[in-house]
């Protein structure tokens, strides 16, 4: 005998409740910039012609940044070369900074300065030469709303080039910023160190705010 049933009421089923999907943290991370930008309400034309404008300004970034930064650093070296002295100072802030012109044969901040071996000059332009070249191959790789990161590689990119063009044309590296605190002096640099020491503090800030971003929010 078969059992009978209210009218109107099928067999009973049961349905089976699929959740959503848990958000992805490596996708969160890759779009936390580009969702910022994205007005509330645009539709995906908006969208796309905001994604093209952010391209355009990232490609001009990454074009003129690091050109700004290889014209200051140069016009910088060729001032200190035609109005100081080498091995002389002169006195900015007293007791606290001073302009000393110096020649850097080894690495940023005076690495490897006093060290000598053969090919000194040619192997550290190569080994800066690679490290330009990895810099530039990196920052291609990013995605194009990596705005942060993008600015932190273009002034790497543009310190690396100043200080290159220097070992290639001399073989040695002008540093003249003296900062000093009574007997205690810090390594002399020049605007190109400078532009490499910035652009790798922009790019640990922006790993430790994606990563503080996607640990909030799985």
């Amino acid at each position: 005998m078969r059992r009978a049933t209210a009218p109107g009421v099928g067999p009973r089923r049961e349905l089976m409740k699929v959740g959503p999907r848990a958000p992805n943290a490596t996708s969160m991370a890759d779009h936390t910039e580009s969702a910022l930008t994205e007005p509330a309400g645009a539709s995906s034309e908006d969208i796309g012609a905001i994604a093209r404008e952010d391209r355009v300004r990232i490609r001009r970034l990454e074009i003129w940044l690091p050109i700004v930064i290889v014209a200051l650093d140069q016009l910088t070296k060729a001032l200190v070369r035609a109005n100081i002295p080498l091995y002389s100072s002169i006195t900015i802030v007293p007791g606290f900074m001073g302009f000393t012109h110096v020649l850097n044969t080894g690495a940023a901040f005076g690495i490897l300065n006093t060290s000598d071996f053969p090919f000194k000059t040619v192997a550290i332009a190569a080994v800066a030469t690679a490290a330009l070249i990895g810099v530039g191959m990196y920052a291609a790789s990013l995605a194009p709303h990596q705005f942060v990161a993008r600015t932190g590689l273009a002034l790497i990119i543009g310190g690396a080039a100043g200080n290159l063009l220097d070992r290639i044309a001399a073989g040695s590296v002008v540093d003249f910023v003296d900062v000093y605190w009574e007997t205690h002096h810090f390594w002399a640099f020049n605007v190109a160190d400078s532009a490499i020491t910035v652009g790798v503090a922009i790019m640990i800030l922006d790993m430790l705010r994606v990563r503080t971003h996607v640990s909030k929010t799985v």
